[in-house]
């Protein structure tokens, strides 16, 4: 028998904006209606091969059509579900390789339409996504057919959302995933025109994309821009302009204390091979595992003892050197169990968008993982950021069933360098109330120290289930 779907179904909240179409969940399935609107494109898509070549390379997310789910919608033309992804992530928590890469992917599939006579009409980040170790696009309604002389609507899109960002990262050697945030839609063409050095106009390629492109939307703000005829071969050296420009882009790996936090860490006799043992032992000791967090990564060497154990897992770092060499050498090695990931852990994304619900926040997409490895962090936060252990502890609580996490006590080298500079009012940062305020969300089942170095790490276990 049919499963029916109720007429008053609500799309998901990031799925309002594509009259073709939108993302429901049921049944903790995620599906996708497909209107009677892109009925003609949809069925272009099929039969023109697009689909196909893009799925059996990997390109797009696949899907089947859900015949066995029915619906009241007199809207609907199908109901499809795609294949699981395991994580949604923002542009804003992405490094700079990620989107420069996910750009390229956009680029790539943008070919790839217009030689299926179909045009991709929707170039946002928010349709790359990260599956089994590689970007893939998951918006199957993003193409269209192609109509002759038509100009490519998601240019200006492309253009603000992915290559603005990339050229101020560029030009400025500095992280910029906040104004990310800032900008969720994009950084507008005339601010990034503005926040660019004027060597920049020697590029003819920026030129084109930023300063020319910002002057003639301004000069024709109000008016119908898509009056241009453009023909397809135009559309593809255009595209292939924006590939040759991305291409070129680099982020300067400088060095920072976190992007090479365990080679200077590896000068500490034995630090690193004591911990790696315990948690190692410990994971063995574990019932099988899914899913796993690295709270602060750093380049993965601990997030790999996870993978190891084939634990599916999302690798957080605050630095963003660190997080693009995570992404690079994942990248040549084809991990396809690290999702490395640019997030605050003082001030993880946030939910935003219309409602502020469009997009959810990280703690709540990460919520309920399998383990969690909090691992010389907890200074950072409680003595650099101010933040005391029980709001530590019932955020951790909220995102693993186990957690393994590091005590590094006021008297270490690292917290001192923290106090050096502001006053000492940290009397409740010791061993005694850090057991104490976790114990009100864990049950604390190991304890161990590492070493001679005065740290002691914990496995416990979540109070919650």
């Amino acid at each position: 028998m049919n499963e029916r779907i109720a007429e008053n179904i609500k799309p998901h909240p990031s799925s309002f904006r594509d009259p073709s179409g939108f993302i429901f969940e049921q049944n903790g399935s995620v599906y996708r209606q497909i209107n009677l609107l892109y009925k003609e494109h949809y069925d272009q898509l099929l039969s023109s091969g697009l689909y196909e070549y893009l799925v059996t390379r990997k390109l797009l997310i696949s899907h089947n059509e859900a015949k066995d789910v029915g619906t009241a919608d007199a809207r609907a033309y199908k109901i499809i579900k795609p294949e699981k992804i395991d994580l949604i992530s923002y542009p804003c928590e992405w490094s700079f390789d990620i989107l420069k890469d996910a750009a390229l992917f956009t680029l790539k599939i943008a070919i790839a339409a217009l030689d299926h006579d179909m045009i991709l009409k929707d170039a946002t980040p928010y349709n790359i996504q990260w599956h089994k170790g590689k970007l893939i696009f998951i918006d199957t309604l993003s193409f269209e057919k192609y109509e002759e002389g038509k100009p490519w609507i998601a240019y200006r899109q492309f253009c603000e959302s992915f290559l603005s960002p990339l050229l101020l990262m560029h030009y400025k050697k500095a992280d910029l995933h906040e104004m990310q945030l800032a900008y969720p839609e994009g950084i507008p063409l005339d601010i990034t025109q503005r926040l660019l050095p004027w060597r920049s106009k020697f590029s003819i390629h920026t030129w084109l994309h930023i300063h020319m492109h910002a002057k003639f939307g301004k000069r024709n703000a109000g008016k119908n821009e898509q009056h241009a005829v453009v023909s397809k071969k135009k559309l593809t050296d255009l595209i292939m302009s924006l590939q040759t420009l991305i291409r070129s882009l680099r982020f300067e790996n400088i060095r920072t204390t976190w992007g090479n936090y365990y080679e200077e860490a590896a000068k500490r006799e034995t630090y690193l091979e004591t911990k790696k043992e315990i948690i190692k032992n410990w994971l063995n000791e574990l019932p099988p595992l899914n899913t796993g967090i690295d709270f602060g990564s750093n380049n993965g060497e601990f997030t790999k003892l996870l993978t190891e154990k084939n634990i599916q897992s999302v690798a957080m770092d605050i630095d963003p050197v660190a997080i693009n060499k995570l992404y690079l050498g994942n990248k040549e090695s084809i991990n396809e169990l690290i999702q490395p990931l640019l997030v605050d852990l003082s001030k993880p994304t946030p939910s935003y968008g219309l409602n502020n619900t469009e997009r959810q926040s990280l703690l709540e997409r990460i919520h309920d993982r399998g383990i969690g490895l909090h691992l010389a962090l907890i200074h950072h936060l409680c003595l650099g950021k101010n933040i005391p252990f029980t709001a530590i502890s019932s955020m951790l609580n909220d995102c693993c069933k186990y957690l393994v996490i590091e005590f590094v006590p006021k008297s270490d080298y690292r917290s001192q360098i923290l106090l050096s500079n502001k006053k000492d009012i940290y009397d409740w940062y010791t061993e005694e109330i850090f057991e104490k305020e976790f114990s009100g969300y864990f049950n604390i089942r190991k304890k161990m120290s590492i070493g001679e170095t005065g740290r002691i790490i914990f496995l416990m276990e979540s109070k919650r289930n």
